[in-house]
């Protein structure tokens, strides 16, 4: 079946009988795909029948459609012409794992971060007013996006607003509750019974064309409104001026769209509460969807996933968090819906009552570190880079200001891989050198990572940052770093972090050609120490600075800058990921595009001292 859909005619052809043998084989590909590809699978599974009802409903080639968050948008790629394309899943020049409209017209928005679409939509449906045009616009909340606060910002405006929008909320186990009672669940049956609408769309059609129409209808309106409220009482989309319907089965196609129909047709602010299973259909995603959310390669018959090489960088901060909690009952550990994902699972099991998980909420996260910082705790943020960005406003009013003491444990600082340009890590670097007092620290091995998180958390004071990135350790494993000097030197490389194993690569490279090199590993990037980088320059003449960071406010702007406050001009170049905008792809491709490797570092060190 799944090999007969080519377009939306196609699917509107399908019998409920077929459509129900369509989404079996669609769980079936996407098993099968991922798990040679590594991607989110779990969510994905669970959205099948509500994805092939949108389709049905929407023409996503015109009609705006939006995923939040995006990574539950596997089904409506394979459903809009890229099913022959997902071997390439999250390669480097293939499917991206999250909507992307450079990919496909039926792609509306680019969706790596939670909680935004709504308000996106919005402004969708505002465009399309002041423009006269007539498409439909519909917004998916799922996976916690309601955690997060953006969301309801977006919510409370667009209920106002009275545009006409579709929100979708696919509920699979977010604690979101329809009202109880035997009225509420009878009342709530009926709205949602084919002559509920029928009866609603004549009447509104009967009142447009009786003289003082419009005034009926508002009037009568109010009164169902108003005993509605003193029967069942409201949800609270209904308070912020949605037409709330639900809850209803998400995996059963026909009620879907027949539902979705009637929400596009009322031509108002719509809440369609949908309850879906997350990993339906695989019982490995069934029984631990949190596993199965994102995973790497695994085996599709057992759910076995092969064991990683080594430890993770998460995984040991995770641990040594533990051991620092054990020595200090001040510290205390908050999460934004990642606990897996950040290494705190070991802590939320020993240390229950001192860890937080706040949802997808990470602006609320520093805020609330920042009020147990001033009453005399040490909260420990664990949090990836690039969802770090939401919390800036956070860092410089609510933590710096009073110079709180506020750790940061900033995962998958860097390049992350196959997530892509939405979750880089990558921008870090710069916002985090404008926050007035924050020191940042960067480990290049686990054995560092241990020994900086211990300086952060019981021995600094004020805002303090530990960054590393994902997976586990390189090529360096040095317990303490001793900067490679030489009196010979010709070239200076400074670097941090991990960076600095294709730094020294390079730096082996250029001395088999004769070329000496010193190697200057920073430890802390701020506030910056100058006084080695000025040493060797003196000496060398030449300068790279290399890192895997984007280059507005980035280290390198820093060293050049304090160096010609001390009246130091070196031939200088700076090696990093200019903008910062990267694709998805494997970290050595990327790393090679972006010159950083060890041969990007190689080529770049001959040609700033003329010897290419």
């Amino acid at each position: 079946m799944l090999e007969q859909i080519h377009s939306r005619s196609d699917l509107l052809q399908l019998t409920p009988q077929e459509d129900r043998q369509l989404c079996g084989e669609i769980r079936q590909f996407l098993v099968q795909h991922i798990a040679h590809t590594g991607g989110h699978l779990a969510s994905n599974l669970g959205i099948v029948e509500l994805t092939v009802a949108l389709h049905k409903v929407y023409d996503t080639s015109e009609d705006r459609v939006l995923f939040d968050v995006g990574h539950q948008a596997y089904v409506h790629k394979i459903l809009t012409g890229r099913m022959d394309r997902f071997d390439s899943l999250r390669t480097y020049g293939g499917l991206a794992g999250f909507p992307k409209p450079s990919e496909s017209r039926h792609d509306a928005f680019i969706a790596g971060h939670a909680s935004d679409a709504v308000s996106v939509g919005l402004g969708m449906a505002r465009a399309r007013t002041l423009q006269k045009q007539n498409y439909q616009v519909a917004v998916v909340l799922g996976d916690g996006a309601l955690t997060g606060g953006l969301a309801y910002e977006g919510l409370n405006d667009a209920g106002a607003s009275r545009e006409p929008l579709v929100v979708i909320l696919n509920d699979n186990g977010m604690s979101i509750t329809p009202n109880v009672g035997g009225m509420a669940r009878h009342l709530s049956l009926l709205r949602l019974k084919p002559g509920y609408f029928g009866l609603k769309k004549a009447y509104r059609q009967f009142t447009k064309k009786v003289p003082g129409g419009r005034k009926l209808y508002q009037f009568t309106h109010q009164i169902k409104v108003c005993l509605r409220r003193k029967l069942i009482g409201v949800t609270i989309f209904e308070e912020m001026g949605f037409q709330y319907l639900g809850p209803v089965d998400g995996h059963d196609v026909q009620k879907l769209t027949f539902l979705l129909k009637q929400a596009r047709e009322m031509q108002e602010p719509v809440l369609l509460h949908v309850i879906t299973k997350k990993g339906k259909g695989y019982i490995p995603a069934e029984v631990m969807p949190s596993t199965f959310h994102g995973v790497g390669k695994f085996n599709p018959a057992t759910g076995h996933a092969p064991k990683a090489a080594c430890k993770t960088f998460s995984e040991t901060f995770g641990q040594t968090l533990c051991q620092l909690a054990m020595e200090d009952p001040r510290i205390c550990a908050i999460t934004a819906a990642m606990e897996q994902g950040t290494g705190l699972n070991l802590f939320a099991s020993a240390f229950r009552p001192r860890f937080f998980d706040v949802g997808i909420a990470e602006g609320h996260a520093v805020c609330m570190a920042a009020g147990l910082a001033k009453q005399g705790m040490i909260p420990v943020f664990a949090v990836y880079s690039t969802f770090l960005q939401r919390s800036y406003d956070m860092l410089i009013h609510d933590v710096s200001l009073l110079q709180l003491h506020v750790v940061l444990a900033i995962d998958r600082a860097g390049l992350v891989g196959e997530d892509g340009e939405t979750h880089h890590g990558v921008f870090d670097v710069g916002f985090l050198r404008q926050v007035p007092g924050m020191q940042v620290f960067c480990p290049a091995s686990q054995a560092e990572l241990r020994r900086m998180l211990r300086t952060a958390v019981l021995d600094c004071t004020g805002p303090v940052a530990v960054r590393y990135p994902k997976g586990g350790d390189g090529a360096y494993l040095q317990e303490v770093w001793q900067d490679r000097l030489f009196p010979d030197s010709r070239l200076t490389l400074v670097t941090y972090g991990t960076t600095v194993n294709d730094v020294l690569a390079a730096a082996g490279a250029l001395e088999q050609d004769g070329i000496r090199t010193d190697v200057l590993k920073l430890d802390q990037i701020c506030p910056l120490n100058l006084d080695g980088i000025a040493g060797s320059v003196r000496k060398t003449g030449a300068l790279l600075v290399v890192e895997e960071a984007a280059e507005p406010a980035c280290v390198g702007c820093a060293v050049l800058a304090g160096l010609l406050e001390r009246g130091l001009d070196p031939a200088a170049r700076l090696l990093n990921l200019k903008d910062g905008i990267f694709p998805h792809g494997d970290l050595k491709t990327l790393r090679a595009r972006a010159g950083i490797d060890g041969p990007g570092i190689y080529r770049a060190g001959k040609e700033l001292l003329h010897e290419e």
